[in-house]
C-alpha cells in the first residue's frame, strides 16, 4: 500500500478519518505508520487530540496491515475488531504518530485460520508518539480471522 492508495480508501470508503487528517506516513509487512496533525477537525475541547481520532489512527495501523495480509492470502477472509483498549499517557498536541510494528505475528494467524477453517485470534499493539518522541497513547486491538464457507 502506498501514500496514494491510502488516500483512496480514505477519501471513497471512510471519509470521516480523511477530514480528519489522517496520512500514510510508512507501510510494509513489518510496520505501519500513520501520521495526524492537531487541527480543528481533531481537536476536542481542551485543544489536544480528540481520542477518537487516536483510536481512529491507531486501529489503522493494525488494520491495514491485517488486510494486506488477508488479500495477499487469496483466500476470503472476514476480519473484525473484537476488543480494543487504549491508555493515554500525554497531552496529543502537534503531529502525532501512530506505530504498529507487529506484522510478523499477522501471517502466522491468517495461515492458521486458512489452515484450521477455525476463527483465529490476535492481539495487536499501537503506540502514538508526539514530534518530541513521547508516547502520548497505546491502543490494542484484538483482531479475530475466519475463512467464510464456500458455497
Amino acid at each position: 500500500m502506498n501514500a496514494q492508495q491510502f488516500r483512496k480508501i480514505l477519501f471513497f470508503k471512510i471519509p470521516i478519518a480523511w477530514i480528519a487528517g489522517l496520512r500514510l506516513k510508512s507501510f510494509s509487512n513489518q510496520k505501519c505508520e500513520i501520521k495526524v496533525k492537531l487541527s480543528k477537525f481533531s481537536q476536542n475541547p481542551f485543544r489536544s487530540m480528540f481520542w477518537a481520532v487516536q483510536g481512529m489512527a491507531a486501529e489503522f495501523t493494525t488494520g491495514f496491515m491485517c488486510m494486506d495480509q488477508v488479500q495477499k492470502s487469496g483466500e476470503k477472509i472476514s476480519m473484525l475488531v473484537l476488543e480494543q483498549n487504549g491508555k493515554f499517557t500525554k497531552k496529543a498536541v502537534g503531529r502525532i504518530t501512530f506505530v504498529c510494528d507487529e506484522g510478523d505475528k499477522i501471517k502466522d494467524v491468517i495461515q492458521k485460520a486458512i489452515d484450521t477453517k477455525e476463527g483465529q485470534t490476535l492481539k495487536l499493539t499501537s503506540r502514538g508518539y508526539d514530534e518530541a518522541g513521547d508516547m502520548v497513547s497505546e491502543f490494542w486491538f484484538l483482531w479475530t480471522f475466519k475463512v467464510k464457507s464456500k458455497s
